[in-house]
C-alpha cells in the first residue's frame, strides 16, 4: 500500500433537514489503496450516511471528500466506485452472466470484452458453472457473490459495502468473509465495509473505524494487526480476541446512550 490516500475526508459534516438531524460531524479521515476499512457503531451513528457521502450518493453539509484526488462527483462520473448494499440488487430476469455484464453495457464496452470480463469475474467469486441461471435460483450468499462480481466488473478503485451479509446466517456470512477477503486480496481495491458485527470487522479488515451515537462522529480506529491470509484458524487466535475486545470497549466507552439493543446487536 503507498501513503497516497485513495479516500480523503476533511471536516466532513452531514445535517438532514427533515428534523434538523446531523447525522455527522466532523468527520476527518484518509484511506490508503488497497485497505479494507470497516466503519462500525450504534445503530443510527452515521455510519451508512459516510458511506453514501464518500460515494457521492448523498452530498454532505459541509467539509470535503476527494476520491483519487478527484471530487466524488468527479470520481463517480469516472467509474472508480462499485456499491453493494445488503439486498444483492439483481434483475431477476437477466442471467448471472447478464447481471454482472449490466455496468459494462452501460460503459459501452463492446460484446467481446463484456463477455472476457464476466468470465473472469465468474471464476474469481467461483459461479463459473452459474452463468446462465437466474437470480431467483441461487442462494442469498450467491446472490451477494453475484452483486460483488458485478460491482467489481470495472476494476473500481473503491469498493464501498454497506452491510452485505446483515442478512444471512452466521454460517453463511463466515464462510463469505474468507470468500470477500480472497477476492478482495486478487482484485486489489480498497474496501468501506459498513457492519454492526465487531468480530466480523476485525475478521475483515486492516482497521476498524469506531463510530460515536449520533452525531456520529470517529470514536477512535483501531489497527488491526492479524497477518493476512485470515483463515478459520485466524478466529481463535488470541490476539484476536484481544482486538474484539479494543473495539468493544472502545464502543463501550463512546456509547453512554447505547441502548440495551443496541449494545447487544454489536456482538
Amino acid at each position: 500500500m503507498t501513503d497516497a490516500p485513495v479516500v480523503r475526508l476533511a471536516n466532513v459534516t452531514k445535517t438532514f433537514p427533515q428534523g434538523n438531524v446531523t447525522a455527522l460531524q466532523d468527520i476527518d479521515l484518509d484511506l490508503v489503496p488497497g485497505e479494507f476499512v470497516s466503519l462500525i457503531g450504534p445503530s443510527g451513528c452515521g455510519k451508512s450516511t459516510l458511506l453514501r457521502v464518500i460515494g457521492d450518493l448523498i452530498e454532505p453539509t459541509s467539509g470535503t471528500v476527494t476520491v483519487n484526488g478527484k471530487t466524488a462527483r468527479g470520481a463517480r462520473n469516472d467509474g472508480d466506485y462499485g456499491i453493494v448494499f445488503q439486498d444483492a440488487v439483481l434483475f431477476d430476469w437477466r442471467t448471472v452472466a447478464k447481471n454482472i455484464a449490466l455496468p459494462l453495457e452501460m460503459l459501452g464496452w463492446d460484446r467481446d470484452r463484456r463477455s472476457a470480463r464476466v468470465r473472469e469475474m465468474l471464476e474469481l467469486v467461483e459461479l463459473g458453472a452459474f452463468a446462465e441461471h437466474h437470480p431467483w435460483q441461487l442462494s442469498g450468499g450467491m446472490q451477494q457473490r453475484v452483486a460483488i462480481a458485478r460491482a467489481l466488473a470495472f476494476e473500481p478503485a473503491l469498493l464501498l459495502m454497506d452491510e452485505p451479509f446483515g442478512a444471512l446466517d452466521e454460517m453463511t456470512r463466515e464462510r463469505l468473509n474468507l470468500e470477500l477477503l480472497s477476492i478482495w486480496e486478487k482484485a486489489g481495491s480498497t474496501v468501506v465495509f459498513v457492519t454492526h458485527s465487531i468480530s466480523e470487522a476485525v475478521f475483515l479488515s486492516n482497521r476498524v473505524v469506531v463510530m460515536s451515537p449520533r452525531p456520529g462522529r470517529i470514536a477512535g480506529i483501531v489497527e488491526i494487526d492479524l497477518p493476512y491470509p485470515r483463515t478459520v484458524d485466524t478466529r481463535e487466535e488470541p490476539r484476536y480476541f484481544e482486538l474484539v475486545t479494543s473495539v468493544r470497549e472502545l464502543l463501550r466507552s463512546r456509547g453512554e446512550h447505547l441502548l440495551p439493543e443496541e449494545e447487544a446487536n454489536l456482538a
